[in-house]
């Protein structure tokens, strides 16, 4: 029989069963909003106990074993609470559960007696013994460490101030946020407290009810902790008796997860540059850990995926550190409190709704949404997440599109895992302990539409019994709407584009992979590279070119990076001019070594593979990226080693008869070859027509293709393709040429609104992926300025735009108010930002990194700035010193904007001693709303009363 968690207090049992042998529909209600997503004792971290890994910070695991059997003890000297924890609250002695919530029970709390009041937390806070308290905070000590990160200090003085930390505890908190490290600083600041004992629990509950209004994550858990209401250890104490098995039950578990576990293990990577097509890497050794954030984007698709989900992923990680959204775990994703949708009573998710529940991920092409239901799989068959699923059974949509008539739950498992033959009557019987994931909404051919009222009323598509009859898509629907074994628990992915469908669905839980966030991008590198000097060199030219550093959130395109840019870091005598900079020369060395290494094979190399770009260009026009066999014979392609460098096959089940379908291993790959045939085989007089044809949609579906049309009218980008393909026409790559330059054109004269702005800076991406320098300043020779004020920009699109800048003498002023640039996309601006003589960074958060660039730029020896707008950027007074010391040298800028700062009086003074410099030029000067007080407006009246420069001074706040 498998264990509950450990949560230091006896797990409750009952003999309440369900009439057809299923558990404790309470237990089911309760369990599934709060399990922590694991058993096991030695997986701390999902069960909020210490682990050895944390030993650096967290040392006082063992006192906090003392101080739990101690506090026990306590509670049973006082004769209070010990019956919560033998019999579990809201039981008696038979084990019988009564609801607290229920009005008529006598026993009910008398903090909402005779009424549906909720009380408040604090409330609650009062009404809790010293053991509930410690075991409230093991339980929510992990969702803790992240929800109070940004009030860590404030927590740690309110401790200081309570007499529960000593000066060197507070201090030692203090400095780890001083030094950046948020996380470890709350990790600390949590195990000094579960290490002393009552009191200093208890403030610190007190004192996070004081700051839950700042901290928004931290407001979401004592939210949720008030709504379970005074009797937190029945949610914390239930958990033996879903996993209760029989023994000849236990042995086909045992069997179930042998088999999952020899299924997941190994990780089937594309190799392409090799001699062989695949190769195996066990899954452990390969797979990097994704950020999970528990939200979705509501907005309509407007653009590519790729691109818009990296314009995304740059507001996702601001908000992130801002502490507004948060991040979750695989191990999470059936934990009430990331639970965002309604039950169909139409009322938040409470206890008493419905058991069980369904999650959905959401992920563009490539993200990784496959390779995670590998790794959810894995864990459970190996012990380390959610189990408390006896059975979890996973399918593909890709699979279930080849079945063409009716079908059975029951058959659909049999199929895949036959020796549960015998079993699955009574596996029936207790659906709380079943998860099924299906993988690849948007791949599924047949129809679920959730809105649907008809699928609730009319028999042919309900799905009442595992036995029962009905379509594949009936079934799904069935499970998710918890209509078919009610209980069970779901999970879905998809791409965004399909998270429609859902928008009606139970889903409790919706979230979205973010990809590779920060040094996640680097372990990438690290894994596929034995070599790890080759994969430094491949990472750190990943990271210099902010092109593709951006892009490189996704897992994917990760591994397009890795295979083309490999051999440039492993062979001597390299040209390092040759070394891919823009995504179309990417792309052509990635095409190129698919050519060298499988081209020998077949005779019309080139017809071939111009037939393949026509089937591309017709998914890309249709949304399509999933191809069938009909497909290949329509376009004269017969499956061979040269095509399957090109495309994958998705159904990868060696003992399955049905028909293959095939995929590009990405997104890109397929517009790449797009653009390479339409290039190749448009007759030229028609090709304008063609690209503004498709330059005039608004949903995006050619915005990376016709980028890389751009990008392949450049011969430096082109030219190794030859090779293969012969030489590119000539008269159409200039008309190429004469479009972009005539759209650019065109989107300048239209750059008055946002949608305009948005559509120039698209054009902008032409100019820099075709790396034509006599375009670009033929194009903008006559533009003195560009304005994308208040339109959000990448880091991506700030390279694009000094990139541009850099190439066009003409461009005076550049305003990016309220662009939302951050460092990251000022470093991409930085080689640029000399040039400019009028300069609008306000609105922006820069902070004083940030700053620190523009101080370099006024540094540069030709730099032009004479209006420089930093206002509301973040700019403190130790951020203002290095600008101050920059202005010291610089001999150009008149007008200076810093309203809206913190700069305060010692600010104001380090800008005051500019003033006082006799080679100072600033005749403007803003400085409003800076902290300014009486004593620092003296010292700036001092110096204001020896320059002869300044005739325009604003000051107010």
């Amino acid at each position: 029989m498998a264990e509950g968690g450990d949560w230091g207090g006896d797990a409750v049992t009952s003999t309440s069963k369900k009439q057809k042998g299923g558990k404790l529909t309470q237990v089911g209600k309760v369990f599934k909003r709060l399990w922590p997503g694991t058993s096991s004792k030695k997986d701390g971290e999902n069960t909020g106990t210490t682990t050895e890994k944390q030993s650096g910070i967290e040392s006082g695991t063992s006192m906090e074993c003392e101080a739990a059997e101690e506090e026990r003890e306590q509670c049973q000297s006082r004769g209070q609470g010990i019956g919560d924890v033998v019999h579990g609250p809201g039981t008696d002695p038979s084990g019988e559960i009564h609801h607290d919530r229920d009005p008529s029970n006598n026993e009910s709390s008398s903090l909402i007696q005779g009424a549906d009041l909720t009380p408040t937390f604090s409330e609650l806070l009062t009404h809790w013994n010293d053991y509930q308290l410690f075991q409230l905070t093991k339980f929510y000590r992990e969702r803790l460490k992240q929800a109070i990160e940004e009030g860590v200090e404030s927590l740690g003085l309110m401790m200081r101030r309570q007499g529960c930390f000593s000066e060197r505890e507070h201090g030692s908190v203090a400095e780890l946020v001083v030094k950046g490290n948020r996380r470890d600083s709350s990790t600390l600041f949590l195990s000094l407290v579960m290490e002393k004992g009552n009191r200093p629990r208890r403030v610190m509950w007190e004192s996070f009810v004081k700051m839950q209004n700042e901290l928004p994550k931290l407001d979401k858990i004592l939210k949720e902790i008030q709504e379970l209401g005074p009797d937190p250890q029945e949610y914390m104490n239930i958990t033996r008796g879903l996993t209760e098995l029989p023994s000849h039950m236990e042995d086909v578990q045992q069997k179930h997860k042998e088999t999952l576990r020899a299924q997941t293990e190994t990780l089937s990577v594309n190799t392409i540059l090799m001699n062989e097509k695949v190769k195996d890497f066990q899954l452990l050794d390969r797979y990097a850990e994704l950020t999970i954030i528990s939200t979705v984007r509501d907005r309509t698709l407007v653009e590519h995926e790729l691109l818009a989900r990296g314009r995304d992923h740059e507001e996702w990680r601001e908000e992130c550190l801002r502490g507004k959204l948060e991040k979750i775990r695989t191990d999470q994703l059936f934990h009430s409190c990331f639970s965002r949708s309604n039950s169909r009573s139409g009322s938040p998710t409470s206890v008493v709704g419905v058991p069980g529940s369904s999650a959905s991920v959401a992920g563009v092409p490539g993200i990784g949404k496959t390779t995670m239901v590998q790794k959810i799989v894995h864990d459970w068959a190996t012990g380390k997440i959610y189990q408390h699923f006896q059975f979890v059974f996973s399918f593909k949509f890709r699979d279930l599109n080849t079945i063409n008539c009716r079908v059975t739950l029951r058959e659909l498992i049999l199929e895949q895992y036959p020796y549960f033959k015998n079993v699955l009557g009574e596996v029936w019987k207790n659906p709380e302990g079943l998860l099924f994931i299906f993988d690849g909404l948007d791949e599924f051919k047949g129809r679920i539409d959730f809105a649907d009222s008809r699928r609730d009323t009319e028999p042919r598509h309900q799905c009442p019994d595992p036995e029962w009859w009905c379509e594949v898509s009936d079934i799904v629907y069935s499970l998710i709407q918890h209509k078919l074994l009610p209980g069970c628990s779901v999970l879905v992915t998809t791409r965004p584009t399909a998270l429609h469908l859902l928008e009606k669905a139970e889903i409790s839980v919706r979230a979205e992979i973010l990809g590779f966030v920060g040094e996640e991008r680097k372990e990438y590198f690290t894994r596929y590279f034995e070599d790890q000097s080759v994969a430094t060199a491949v990472f750190k030219h990943v990271k210099e070119n902010e092109i593709l550093y951006t892009m490189s959130y996704n897992p994917s395109y990760c591994w397009i990076l890795v295979l083309t840019l490999g051999p440039f870091f492993t062979q001597t005598h390299r040209d390092p001019q040759r070394v891919p900079k823009t995504i179309t020369q990417l792309y052509c060395y990635f095409i190129y070594n698919i050519l060298k290494n499988h081209g020998r094979e077949i005779e019309s190399l080139r017809e071939v593979l111009l037939r393949l770009g026509q089937m591309a260009f017709t998914g890309v026009a249709e949304k399509k990226i999933v191809f069938t066999d009909g497909d290949l014979i329509k376009y004269n392609l017969q499956p061979s080693q040269f095509l399957s460098g090109f495309l994958m096959e998705l159904l990868e089940r060696e003992d399955s008869a049905r028909s293959v379908v095939y995929t590009f291993p990405h997104l890109t790959i397929q517009e790449f070859v797009a653009a390479l045939a339409q290039l190749l085989t448009v007759d030229p007089g028609n090709i304008v027509k063609f690209l503004s044809e498709a330059h005039s949609t608004t949903d995006g579906r050619f915005e990376v293709f016709l980028r890389f049309v751009a990008g392949l009218s450049s011969p430096r980008a082109a030219w190794i393709l030859e090779e293969f393909l012969g030489p590119f026409p000539n008269e159409t790559i200039c008309r190429v040429i004469d479009w972009v330059k005539e759209e650019v054109q065109r989107q300048i004269r239209n750059a008055g609104s946002e949608y305009g702005q948005r559509r120039l800076l698209n054009t902008m991406h032409y100019l820099f992926e075709s790396q034509n320098p006599v375009l670009a300043q033929q194009t903008l020779g006559s533009v003195e300025t560009l304005s994308f004020r208040g339109l959000g920009l990448t880091p991506i699109d700030c390279a694009v735009l000094s990139h541009v800048i850099r190439l066009c003498d003409t461009i005076k002023r550049l305003d990016l108010w309220n662009c939302r640039i951050q460092c990251e996309g000022l470093q991409r601006l930085g080689p640029a930002l000399h040039k400019c003589q009028d300069l609008r960074l306000g609105g922006n958060d820069l902070g004083d990194s940030g700053v620190k660039l523009v101080s370099a730029a006024l540094r540069n020896p030709d730099c032009k700035i004479q209006t420089l707008g930093l206002e509301r950027v973040g700019l403190t007074d130790s951020g203002a010193e290095d600008l101050v010391s920059a202005l010291s040298t610089n001999h150009t800028v008149t007008e200076l904007y810093l309203s809206g700062n913190k700069l305060g009086d010692s600010g104001v003074k380090l800008v005051s001693a500019a003033l006082r410099n006799p080679d100072c030029k600033i005749q403007t000067l803003g400085l409003e709303r800076v902290g300014l007080t009486d004593s620092g407006a003296e010292d700036l009246v001092s110096a204001l009363s020896t320059n002869h420069t300044v005739t325009e001074l604003y000051l107010s706040g």
